[in-house]
């Protein structure tokens, strides 16, 4: 018999969340429904273009823009932008099975961060299912570097983030963090950290349409090298964590949890991408197997470089 921790969770029942978009700016309305094992984590929304309801696994091949946040699919017909404070959270608390019923084309922002996510899957529980979860184990270092810029997944006995970033805003500066993702860590060290921007960046994506949602109730708004919020950041190094957090929303599309070590230098959710395109495109069969909670030790039942179908199954865009 599977111990509780080796098995696959669900939620214990529907919640919902409301919100606006922090591009349109529009009320947006999100329900997470509990789902069976092996499905996985699947959006579900309207394509108002050829009027039918769709279906897209939260999966890599999914991606279609990291520009300014994680797009699944095409937003103007079905997909679902900004899903990456969601993901994290559910990947954070170990959620691995959950439809998401989407009402428009955007995520809520809420305040930026996991933290109302959070707050409504931990308002609701979790249940154990009964098959065994399964996991992507990274068995040798698979590498993307673009120009300055680069990141890693490694060999690695758990679930490790290791993320610094480097900007030229004095507020910010160099920030490096280390966590071992565990619902507790991803609760108190990560989850509550906000999305981040300098008044000019959001000035010039307000002339392009873009970031009409964005205020400081859902960013850190930076402005002559000072912090505008009047409460200020929530941890000197906020910046470097909310970068965490959206590793760990982005790396959840893989499909399966990753056991293995995320290395990142001046990352964002482009390069978050990229490593997983690199890791199930191009690094090889060798570069990864899937386990079995409670076989990783040994690695049997491992299937080397093949991903299972709950994974592929079903995407509706790429």
């Amino acid at each position: 018999m599977k111990s509780g921790a080796d098995r696959q969770t669900t939620l214990a029942r529907s919640v919902s969340l409301e919100g606006i978009g922090v591009h349109s700016g529009d009320p947006a309305v999100v329900t997470l429904h509990p789902a069976d094992a092996n499905t996985g984590i699947v959006f579900s929304g309207h394509d108002p273009v050829n009027k039918r309801d769709i279906e897209i696994p939260a999966h890599w091949r999914a991606v279609s823009a990291t520009a300014l946040c994680t797009v699944l699919g095409d937003p103007k017909a079905g997909g679902v932008s900004t899903v990456e404070h969601l993901m994290a959270a559910l990947r954070g608390l170990g959620v691995d099975n959950a439809v998401i019923e989407v009402d428009g084309p955007e995520m809520p922002i809420m305040d930026g961060s996991s933290a109302a996510f959070v707050e409504a899957i931990d308002s609701v529980g979790l249940r154990r299912l009964a098959a065994a979860r399964r996991y992507i184990k990274i068995k040798r270092t698979v590498r993307v570097d673009q120009g300055s810029a680069w990141c890693e997944l490694r060999p690695h006995n758990g679930t490790r983030f290791d993320v610094t970033i480097d900007f030229d805003a004095e507020v910010i500066g160099r920030q490096a963090m280390v966590i071992d993702l565990t619902p507790e860590t991803f609760r108190a060290e990560v989850a509550r950290a906000r999305t981040f921007g300098s008044v000019q960046e959001v000035e010039k994506l307000w002339a392009l349409g873009f970031a009409l949602g964005s205020s400081l109730e859902n960013s850190v708004a930076i402005s002559d090298g000072k912090v505008l919020n009047p409460e200020g950041t929530r941890w000197r190094d906020e910046f470097v964590r909310h970068k965490m957090l959206d590793a760990v929303g982005d790396l959840a599309l893989a499909g399966l949890p990753i056991l293995g070590a995320y290395r990142s230098y001046k990352g964002g959710h482009r390069m978050n991408h990229a490593i997983l395109v690199e890791l199930f495109q191009k690094a090889g069969p060798d570069a990864f197997e899937i386990v079995e909670a409670g076989l990783e030790a040994e690695s049997r039942n491992a299937v080397p470089g093949v991903l299972p179908q709950m994974a592929l199954a079903g995407h509706g865009a790429s």
